[in-house]
């Protein structure tokens, strides 16, 4: 039977089995919200961001931590540096590395036990000796006051006074509360000392072991670059060492005659200590090898002390600005400015340790780089060595005819008084 027109009409307005209705159109901001929404690598580079942020605060934390231990490995280290020649040259006869690097160390312990030992029996020698003369200093100072300003003190009376007084109550009380301070203070040098020892002891004794694991991770070439900059560091830290010995021995010679002029009990001792403190304790080193000096011309006489003072102030300047430089230049082989920025810069950077270790490094890093500066031969010319070529400007009697000719007035000029 053939379908009539309104099944025909219904067969074709009904929409497939399984068949979607027709989307209706899309909406107008669409395009919008798609470009709105957050791309997926984002979230991850929020979170690598803020990983980084976390390593590079915790490496921060780390370091100032570390600062303490990193800057007595780097003393070590040039320590060990300094005493390598004597332990490689005891190596060299047969002996063992370990060995030879226990004889240099309990060496310098013997001579810096002896210079204690011999400085701490002056300080006792004098201190006794102005605890007994102390009464006698007393009355002499009392009987100038009472001279001079017409008062009746007695020594009965000051030392009643000063026993008494709130001032001293005071200072007994804070100095009991730092003593668990200064005992504190003297047990981290201690141990800081201890690293120091323990550390160059490695370096010294293993020195060896050390560049050989240094250069297997390293080509062949890079290799030989490293053995010669260790080299080198050698060299220069033994000639800075040296220099500083020199210094040392010129100061304590200029001292002891000083003292001995002026009949300065102790005059080697001390000779000796304002030599080795001012040139191997940096920055504060001269404070204290002046200090001691003047402490003990003072118990002689005040003017001597006064003379003392004048002497280390003048020969300090001496050696800072002459003596310094021209035997840094000759056993480091650095130019005396870059010796003494070298030396700023360490002590700004690094204090008390960066002047210590400042010139060696420097002088270390210049013969190194050195190597790799092409060099080329300087042409045979007179101003290469500060002299001016010949008929090149105007000699001397010509200025001077010229500077006269501008500030003399001409002849036929106007004359004052003149129509």
């Amino acid at each position: 039977m053939a379908p009539t027109d309104e099944t025909g009409q219904d067969a074709r307005n009904a929409s497939p089995h399984g068949a979607t209705p027709p989307a209706g159109p899309p909406p107008a901001d669409g395009g919008a919200v798609q470009s709105a929404s957050m791309p997926r690598w984002l979230p991850r580079a929020m979170v690598l961001a803020l990983a980084l942020l976390g390593v590079f605060q915790l490496g921060i934390w780390a370091f100032h931590q570390l600062i303490g231990l990193l800057l007595n490995i780097l003393i070590a280290f040039f320590l060990a540096l300094a005493i390598e020649p004597a332990v490689s040259r005891m190596a060299a006869r047969g002996m063992r590395r370990g060995f030879a690097t226990f004889l240099v160390f309990f060496g310098l312990l013997i001579v810096i036990a002896g210079f204690f030992t011999l400085l701490g029996s002056m300080l006792a020698g004098q201190i006794i000796k102005m605890i007994e003369g102390f009464p006698a200093y007393l009355d002499s100072v009392i009987n100038w006051v009472n001279s001079t300003f017409h008062t009746e003190l007695r020594r009965v009376d000051v030392q009643e006074g000063l026993l008494h007084s709130e001032w001293l109550k005071k200072y007994a009380q804070n100095s009991a509360a730092g003593v668990l301070d200064v005992s504190t203070q003297v047990l981290g040098g201690l141990f800081q000392l201890l690293t120091i020892a323990l550390f160059s002891f490695y370096f010294a004794a293993d020195g060896p072991r050390l560049r050989r694991g240094l250069c297997s991770v390293l080509p062949p070439a890079r290799q030989a670059e490293v053995l010669r900059a260790w080299e080198i560091a050698v060299d220069k830290t033994g000639g800075y060492l040296y220099s500083r010995g020199l210094m040392a021995l010129i100061s304590g010679v200029a001292h002891y005659i000083l003292l001995q002029a002026l009949g300065i009990p102790y005059a080697p001792v001390l000779a000796v200590w304002v030599g080795v403190v001012s040139q191997f304790i940096p920055t504060i080193g001269t404070y204290l090898a002046g200090a001691l000096p003047m402490l003990i011309a003072f118990t002689v006489s005040p003017l001597y002390a006064l003379w003392v003072l004048i002497f280390v102030v003048v020969y300090q300047q001496f050696e800072n600005y002459m003596l310094q430089p021209k035997l840094t230049s000759k056993t480091v082989d650095i130019h005396p400015a870059v010796a003494f920025g070298s030396v700023i810069a360490g002590t700004a950077l690094l204090g008390a340790v960066g002047a210590l270790i400042s010139i060696p490094a420097v002088a270390t890093l210049q013969a190194f780089l050195g190597a790799y500066v092409k060099r080329y031969d300087v042409t045979d010319d007179p101003r290469v060595h500060g002299h001016r070529r010949r008929g090149e400007g105007p000699g001397p009697l010509a200025r001077a005819r010229r500077l006269w000719t501008r500030v003399r007035p001409p002849a036929d000029g106007p004359r004052a008084g003149s129509d």
